[in-house]
């Protein structure tokens, strides 16, 4: 197989895998991938700008005004106004942000648990450990 030809098994590997944890998480029924991501880039750093986020999430700094604003209406973040640059706002995440990726992941690692528990075998998922590494590396591409 060259490289053209794993590059497009693992992507159709990796969407389907994908597809699977949206399935499995409620919280996929009401918010986008991008605003889910969002929320846990926050969650991960607190106190981002919004151009930080607009660039993790590689939208417009437009496209992630109106993600955040849905996001601060749901109670999931708050704008915190710089106390040295006015012209400044941090993003953070609230207590009800929390709990949101928290659940979403306690959802995602069941599901995907119970997955690798009834589908692989043990040399199925020592293969799977030798290969976060690799993986890994594709991540630091990003």
């Amino acid at each position: 197989m060259d490289s053209t030809e794993l590059a497009s098994a693992l992507r159709t590997a990796i969407s389907t895998l994908h597809k699977g944890f949206r399935k499995h998480m409620a919280a996929a029924n009401v918010y986008s991938m991008t605003e889910l991501q969002t929320i846990s880039n926050i969650y991960r750093s607190p106190n981002m700008l919004p151009t930080e986020l607009a660039a993790l999430a590689h939208i417009t700094p437009q496209s992630m005004s109106q993600i955040l604003s849905k996001l601060e209406e749901q109670d999931l973040i708050k704008r915190v106004p710089s106390t040295s640059d006015k012209r400044k706002v941090f993003i953070s995440i609230t207590a009800a942000g929390k709990k949101l990726v928290e659940k979403t992941r306690l959802e995602g690692d069941a599901w995907l648990n119970e997955a690798i528990e009834s589908t692989l075998t043990a040399k199925d998922k020592e293969q799977l450990l030798k290969t976060l590494p690799v993986l890994h590396k594709l991540i630091e591409v990003l």
